[in-house]
């Protein structure tokens, strides 16, 4: 498989290899994108939850934005946890000096799957200042999107009423994930400033979600860099990520990681040509 479309993505790390950096990786991998990382910041993480966090310098991580930008390059960047306000601004102010043009899909990470806080409350008002203007894509959960915008979001109508109110914050797109709406259903709405777009599934009964939001944000962000309609982008995204689900390995003793390698052909080496001389 050839690798088309590079996608720099500034994250934090899960040991536990399920969220973060490494769903990260191996979303834009499997859809045959070439990933590139800044870490934002380091977890200590498995299935049951988070037990710490280690805090990337702010300098440090513009250092590994700028590395990656003035050699290698990007056609789509994803924006995943930042943690701390001095992080989401050092951000900001690199991709405005490397980056101009490159098409930004932010995922507001604010709280890991287990409960535990991933950015501090500083740090809200900066990604909605700096980092959310402009971005190509905002993809919030209900809970995210409720501290967005203080709206209670608890309907599908509610759901298109914030995603209403984040585009007048300076977002070219939103998607707003219904995963945390009660019923047998999981609707999700790509609301632009022109249509909205719907996607409605059966919901899968299983704890094994762990890092949905990563690889949701990061599929959508493989497919733009790849050249893809923004809406056919999303729609893959979301066929990655209910597979993904439905195949999960079943790992840990929690909230499970997804199967993110379900693309990934079988390698057999016997049918490798081998030149001998």
């Amino acid at each position: 498989m050839q690798l088309k479309g590079r996608v720099l993505i500034i994250a934090g790390s899960d040991s536990g290899g399920g969220a973060g950096i490494q769903a990260d990786i191996k979303t834009v991998s499997a859809l045959g994108g070439y990933a590139m990382t800044a870490i934002t910041a380091l977890t200590a993480q498995n299935t049951l939850g988070v037990t710490g966090i280690q805090a990337v310098p702010a300098e440090f991580v513009a250092q590994q934005i700028r590395m990656v930008m003035e050699d290698l390059g990007a056609d789509c960047i994803k924006i995943g946890m930042l943690h701390r306000a001095e992080v989401a601004l050092a951000v900001a102010d690199v991709l405005a000096e490397t980056a101009t043009g490159v098409p930004v899909v932010l995922d507001t990470v604010m709280i890991a799957k287990g409960g535990h806080a991933l950015l501090d409350d500083d740090a809200v008002d900066a990604l909605k200042t700096r980092l959310l203007p402009g971005a190509a894509l905002v993809t919030p959960n209900l809970p995210e999107a409720e501290a967005l915008t203080g709206l209670p979001v608890r309907t599908v109508e509610d759901m298109m009423d914030a995603g209403q109110d984040i585009l007048t914050l300076g977002a070219k797109a939103v998607l707003m994930k219904g995963g945390h709406l009660d019923g047998d259903s999981v609707t999700d709405l790509l609301v632009t400033g022109e249509d909205c777009v719907g996607w409605e599934s059966v919901r899968i009964d299983t704890p094994h979600t762990h890092g949905t939001g990563c690889t949701l944000a990061s599929a959508c962000a493989v497919g733009l860099a790849q050249g893809l309609e923004l809406v056919d982008a999303v729609a893959r995204a979301h066929a990655f990520v209910a597979e993904a689900i439905r195949t999960a390995p079943g790992l840990g003793k929690g909230h499970g990681p997804l199967n993110h390698g379900f693309t990934v052909m079988p390698f057999d080496p016997k049918n490798q040509l081998i030149s001998q001389t």
